[in-house]
């Protein structure tokens, strides 16, 4: 039976919703300001007005699924749970040994990745494993006694409310951490408890603690959040199972987000790289680039052979923007990307030496940028976008919120004042500078997947997306770039392409040789258990469940390993010499451009993942066009860079560009979430699902 499926996003600066109604493939789309304090008041109004505009009631709504930043901007700003770290005997200053390295070997006064636990709320377990689970200490419940004691005296038991729990080679013998949750929910039942061994299951002590103590960090704030969240589409009649997106792709039970919060870290890019492999189905485009530019930041990420390359591992909140190492490390499987802080909203300002500079802060919604009109007199990049022509003040958010030029040009002048230039100079100089930022993260992004990009297009979605592509598509001399229908919300529609999906690792350490393959099928089978259990809590049949196996493998001796996907679904089904070696030193090449065949292979970490089937959304073909000039909405001055000066150029209705319509650039193409800009090098078409390709020309 067919039915409405609603995906929705909270970024920083808006919160897009997307309705697809199954029975007529027809896309029902919302976009509205992000209201940050209480972020579940903009989910409330958006689901009011998209079902009323689509004449639907929220009864009839079957599935909705959501993503947020709310987890990555809580880790960011530091604002998560009074947070307490339970660590085995002599370990609880591992968060700050890190890997004791620099970030920066040549700034001696690097300030060091902050933790989210202070020294006086770490605590001390008397109890050891080693390194194959063997007891060499039981656990004395004598000391974790000694944390209620402290807390009572130092009189913050009440703003506690979180505790991690990461013991020593806890993910191959987990049994004292079971039983030091079991003593905390007891006798500290205030506290939410976070343990290690189901967090993060896996080798590498710190990246594990650094792992679970931002998982609990986070986790109060989540479950609040969560909680309201479902109370909301209760008071809009939707009272069905809520999913939501993870980090890898895939899609969780509200149940599991609350308890493994960290997952949820970049599940709103996430969705927009799983969007750009839609379309690129779509449009037989099996390598590309998604580019989403939003209010907040800008996300790209290279699309090879229909798939987004993926991660179990990352950071967040990086000290240093660039710099790997700076941040809070979280073993968490997720899709790798890029992401900046350029959006709409970023702020522009002259540095210490006088250069023009813009982000990685934003207005974001509140105030937003001057334009908006609600208080901001910091000149961002929608400011700069404005006064360059491409936006009309009229026509933001189809006409339901005005732009203030006026204001925008108050807030340029100030800079241009300290620059030196005219506002025309100083809103191009942003343009330019915001949308560097971008080719030089996308240039580095694809370079290191050994990607080039004069072989791609570029997707562009995102509110901000569609006026900055054509620019950074001409910088990468890519061959062009194509801008979805209904841009602005691409991303809340990645949601709904995605099915549910987990992935599951254990470590394992073993030098590998014929007879080790049949040992590791006990261990993919405990882990193909747990997988069918949790999809069938999310109510998928079992024989519409798939499993795929990988395994972290490196040349013994190596310190650190790559996942490989395993061509089986049982290891033993395997040969080493036939299948597996083969299958590893090709990866391996791929990567560092040679292979040591002579080397023998020890694994280190199984990993399986499960998922349910993929959802289906098929969109209407678009009627025929008899033309571009029924669509022509009149013309305005817009600036080029080419020209090197503002240029009178036709405005067009998306809305009345049929299948088959062709523009010739310059030109500017509205709807009502987004705006695309043409330049003199690009030519246009709509193809049959109304999507804008623009090809870029000599």
């Amino acid at each position: 039976m067919a039915g409405l499926r609603i995906g929705f996003d909270i970024g920083g600066t808006f919160t897009d919703l997307v309705l697809y109604d199954e029975a007529s493939g027809r896309i029902h789309s919302h976009k509205l300001a992000t209201t940050a304090r209480r972020p579940e008041a903009a989910v409330r109004a958006g689901w009011r007005t998209l079902l009323d505009e689509a004449g639907f009631s929220g009864s009839q709504v079957s599935n909705a699924i959501h993503g947020t930043t709310l987890i990555t901007n809580c880790l960011v700003e530091r604002k998560g749970a009074v947070t307490l770290l339970l660590a085995t005997q002599g370990f609880s200053d591992v968060l700050d040994t890190q890997r004791e390295m620099r970030y920066d070997i040549y700034d001696l006064h690097a300030p060091q990745v902050e933790h989210l636990v202070p020294r006086p709320l770490r605590f001390e377990a008397g109890e050891r494993m080693d390194a194959f689970g063997g007891v060499i200490e039981e656990l004395s419940l004598d000391s974790l006694g000694d944390i209620a004691r402290r807390l009572e005296r130092a009189g913050v038991t009440d703003s506690v409310e979180s505790i991690a729990v990461c013991f020593l080679h806890a993910f191959t013998n987990p049994e004292h951490e079971r039983q030091a949750g079991a003593w905390l929910s007891q006798h500290l039942p205030q506290l939410r408890v976070s343990l290690s061994h189901e967090v993060a299951p896996e080798i590498r002590e710190y990246e594990r603690m650094s792992t679970t103590v931002c998982n609990a960090y986070v986790q109060p704030l989540a479950a609040t959040y969560l909680r309201q969240l479902r109370e909301v589409l209760r008071e809009v009649g939707f009272e069905r199972e809520m999913f939501l997106m993870l980090s890898s792709g895939g899609v969780s039970t509200l149940e599991t987000a609350a308890k493994f919060p960290i997952r949820l870290v970049e599940s709103g890019p996430a969705a927009g790289a799983l969007a750009a492999v839609f379309y690129g189905e779509l449009l037989d485009l099996p390598d590309l680039v998604s580019f989403d530019m939003g209010g907040t930041t800008a996300k790209m990420c290279l699309i090879k052979d229909g798939q987004p390359a993926m991660s179990d591992h990352f950071e967040i909140a990086r000290v240093h923007r660039f710099k790997r190492g700076s941040g809070l490390p979280v073993r968490v499987p997720a899709i790798e990307l890029i992401e900046i802080g350029a959006g709409g909203g970023s702020v522009a300002r002259v540095d210490e030496l006088g250069l023009l500079k813009v982000g990685p802060d934003s207005a974001g919604a509140d105030p937003g940028p001057a334009c908006y009109g609600l208080g901001g007199d910091a000149p961002t990049v929608t400011d700069a976008d404005l006064l360059l022509g491409y936006l009309d003040p009229g026509f933001f958010l189809g006409g339901r919120m005005a732009l203030d030029r006026v204001a925008a040009e108050t807030a340029m002048a100030g800079l241009a004042g300290q620059m030196g230039l005219t506002v025309t100079e100083t809103a191009h100089g942003i343009f330019r500078v915001v949308n560097e930022n971008m080719i030089s993260a996308t240039r580095v992004h694809v370079a290191e997947r050994g990607a080039d990009p004069r072989s791609l297009r570029l997707m562009a979605f995102g509110g901000a997306g569609p006026v900055h592509a054509y620019e950074i598509a001409r910088a990468l001399k890519m061959q062009g770039f194509v801008c979805p229908a209904s841009a602005g919300v691409t991303s809340a529609l990645g949601f709904l392409t995605a099915p549910p999906a987990f992935e599951f690792a254990r470590t394992h350490m073993e030098r590998l040789d014929a007879s080790s393959l049949i040992g590791l099928d006990e261990i993919y089978a405990g882990l193909e258990a747990e997988g069918r259990r949790v999809l069938k809590s999310a109510g998928i049949a079992d024989d519409d469940m798939a499993f795929t196996l990988k395994a972290d493998l490196r040349h013994v001796g190596q310190g650190h390993e790559i996942s490989v996907t395993l061509p089986c679904t049982r290891p033993s089904d395997m040969s080493l010499d036939g299948d597996l070696r083969p299958y590893f030193f090709a990866r391996y090449e791929v990567i560092y451009g040679h292979a040591h065949t002579h080397l023998d292979l020890e694994i280190t970490t199984c990993r399986l993942n499960a998922s349910g089937p993929k959802p289906r959304v098929v969109l209407p073909e678009f009627a025929a066009g008899s033309g571009s000039d029924q669509a022509l909405k009149g013309s305005r001055p817009a600036y080029f860079t080419e020209t090197g000066d503002f240029v009178d150029t036709p405005v067009y209705d998306r809305y009345l560009l049929g299948r088959g319509s062709t523009l010739r650039g310059p030109a500017i193409v509205e709807e009502r979430e987004s705006t695309a800009v043409i330049g003199p090098r690009g030519s246009a078409e709509i193809d049959r699902y109304g999507n804008l390709v623009v090809t870029l020309v000599a």
